[in-house]
């Protein structure tokens, strides 16, 4: 490896990194923490780390100079191996004379990436790493690392951050003014197309969504995991995408896949769905009524994006809707999020917020009124529970019926 080649990437990085305009993303970071970005690729952490070099530099803690950043999926270092990565180090020191702040982007491309990385926090630099894939918080990987490293998770923008970047500002009493119409003109466009700030400035967003897909489904799973049956997977993900709010066991997902021609073993799709899930493409909630051993074999999955969920969709916006709902409080309340499916279904059900959530994408019919207002009163039955609500794509009104209070809630309204 050229140390002439990483010093004019760490100079090309430093003049980039001091001149890009940054919409600024909420991120509270400990001061004296070293970090791990993970999430959906294209999702911000590339950006996430620029911002908080932005931040430093501001407020004086350090200079350009101090920054060392790598992308490790620029083409001319492609050949790296983990023990070139001491001449990041080494070339720095030639070009400055004071010592760096690490940067490491898409690092997860270097096999034992981890030890260089311990090595770093152990010589007291301090160091930030990006990656796409889950894997990276793996118990082995957080073994190596020893506790010297955060994980934070990087989610694509929510639909504040989507408000924001189109210059809207939530002010007290938004919802009676002509904001209101604003917020809800912009919903519609990310309801369908979701929070990848790289795209919304595209025309054909289609497009650009279907190449990130493939981005993701080669770069990130087929050729990581050295997948011999990409048709299988490509199936796969396009049934699941077909079965977003339907409760389904593995039996059954091998079933449908199995039915196309394109078998898989049991094992093969227990594989398959975790290098989906490591990849942030997908995620899956359980059954909170289940036994321990069903809860991970019998859920609902979701893609982490509604844009990458309406590439595989006709007439998507029921799925679409649902979707969208759980991005957000998975966002919110992570693995303490489930829904409820034992003799009542109710879509989500956090007990410890004592709190139910049904989603319809219109309960103007009064059959379709009554199924959902009595899944949550049945289920308030069994357990405590403070919070009611059902989330309609655009309807709203508040029904008092069996001693408990439904909030109906308009989407665009509840998600912020």
């Amino acid at each position: 490896m050229n140390k002439e080649i990483i010093k004019r990437l760490i100079i090309e990085k430093q003049t980039e990194i001091a001149s890009i305009e940054l919409m600024k993303r909420s991120v509270d970071l400990e001061p004296t923490v070293n970090y791990v970005f993970v999430g959906l690729r294209r999702a911000g952490k590339t950006y996430m780390m620029y911002q908080h070099i932005q931040n430093l530099i501001d407020t004086k803690q350090i200079s350009i100079e101090h920054v060392l950043y790598i992308n490790f999926e620029d083409e001319r270092i492609t050949s790296m191996k983990a023990e070139d990565l001491g001449l990041l180090i080494d070339a720095y020191r030639e070009l400055f004379d004071v010592k760096p702040w690490i940067f490491l982007d898409e690092i997860q491309n270097i096999a034992g990436w981890e030890k260089f990385a311990r090595r770093l926090s152990d010589s007291k630099y301090r160091v930030f790493i990006t990656g796409s894939n889950a894997q990276m918080l793996s118990k082995d990987i957080y073994t190596t690392l020893g506790g010297r490293f955060l994980a934070h998770e990087v989610y694509p923008f929510s639909f504040k951050e989507y408000l924001t970047y189109h210059g809207v500002v939530l002010d007290k009493h938004w919802i009676y003014s002509n904001t209101r119409t604003q917020v809800i003109k912009l919903f519609h466009n990310y309801f369908y197309y979701g929070g990848f700030a790289e795209s919304f400035p595209i025309n054909d967003k289609r497009s650009w969504f279907n190449s990130l897909y493939q981005k993701i489904l080669l770069g990130d799973i087929i050729t990581r995991n050295e997948i011999r049956n990409e048709n299988a997977m490509r199936i796969l993900v396009k049934k699941l995408s077909e079965s977003v709010m339907q409760p389904s066991s593995l039996s059954r997902i091998k079933n449908i896949v199995d039915s196309t021609g394109a078998t898989l073993s049991r094992n093969t799709l227990i594989d398959y769905l975790r290098f989906l899930t490591d990849a942030y493409l997908v995620f899956g909630i359980s059954n909170f009524s289940d036994k321990l051993s069903e809860k991970e074999t019998f859920k609902k999955r979701y893609f982490f994006d509604n844009g990458l969920l309406n590439n595989f969709l006709f007439d998507p916006e029921t799925k679409l809707l649902e979707n969208l709902i759980a991005i957000h409080l998975k966002k919110q309340y992570g693995d303490e999020l489930f829904f409820y499916h034992k003799n009542v279904e109710v879509d989500f059900f956090i007990p410890k917020a004592r709190r139910a959530i049904q989603v319809s994408y219109s309960i103007s019919s009064e059959v379709t009124r009554q199924r959902e207002i009595t899944a949550l009163s049945k289920l308030r039955n069994l357990y405590p529970l403070d919070h009611l609500e059902v989330v309609t794509f655009d309807e709203e009104s508040t029904i008092q019926q069996n001693g408990a209070t439904v909030q109906i809630v308009p989407a665009w309204k509840w998600i912020i």
